[in-house]
């Protein structure tokens, strides 16, 4: 039985990835932007240990949930599931790059990382001067690109921790919209996969995957350079190191 904590669950795919490992006997915390959301997260995923709530639009907000989320004991696994899409730039990055890249810093490292990321990063670019002076240049694909970034580099620096982004389709959720043509259900069983970690395929570090297939990506996550560039912008913007 494995303690999992999964960032945007209160509704979703992470609710639905959160339902799954409930039903299959692990111990799970959920998150929700606020009070009401928690509620509503709790409600629809009965089974769950507690949830932690902490909007990730905020820097500070975010650092109180990593406190809070170590105040309840370690996890085996963190999915950072969360995520904005049609929302101002500013936010896409706060929520999308800045929050995960605060949380994997900050939370007492586990034994699995997963990220999501969308088949749309193919398209972002790795913009640091739009990062560091004009972030209404950064696009929803940017960010996306960004969160492999981070899995690259964390499943490179801390190799005793599997970290995998996946791409989990464009599926009929709220931000994916009713009319998504990808199977919902596939879209979240690779969170529970990676994160149960039962399968020998599901034990490696720094892949891609798309229903739990490895898939190509944009080869730009792989430029070791830009990672470590990425991680010392986020810690100049952020105030928070990524631990060597």
């Amino acid at each position: 039985m494995a303690r999992i904590f999964i960032t945007g669950s209160a509704d979703g795919l992470g609710q639905l990835a959160a339902q799954s490992l409930v039903d299959k006997g692990h111990r799970v915390v959920l998150h929700a932007r606020n009070a009401a959301r928690a509620r509503q997260a709790l409600q629809a995923t009965p089974g769950a240990e507690s949830v932690l709530t902490g909007d990730l639009s905020s820097q500070e907000a975010t650092i109180r949930l990593a406190e809070e989320a170590n105040k309840t004991g370690p996890f085996d696994a963190v999915i950072h599931n969360a995520g904005v899409y049609q929302v101002p730039a500013a936010q896409l990055f706060a929520v999308n790059t800045l929050a995960p890249y605060i949380l994997t810093c900050l939370i007492r490292m586990p034994e699995r990382l997963i990220y999501l990321s969308s088949g749309m990063h193919q398209s972002g670019r790795v913009n640091f001067d739009a990062i560091q002076n004009n972030i209404n240049r950064i696009s929803y694909s940017d960010t996306k690109l960004h969160v492999l970034m981070l899995c690259k580099a964390v499943a490179r620096t801390w190799p005793d921790v599997y970290a995998n982004t996946i791409d989990p389709g464009w599926v009929p959720t709220r931000m994916g919209g009713a009319g998504a043509p990808d199977d919902l259900q596939k879209g979240f069983e690779t969170q529970v996969w990676l994160a149960e970690g039962k399968d020998e395929q599901a034990n490696v570090s720094g892949r891609y995957f798309f229903h739990q297939k490895q898939q190509r990506y944009n080869p730009a996550a792989d430029d070791i350079s830009a990672q470590e560039r990425l991680l010392a912008l986020c810690g100049e913007l952020t105030g928070v190191s990524f631990p060597a």
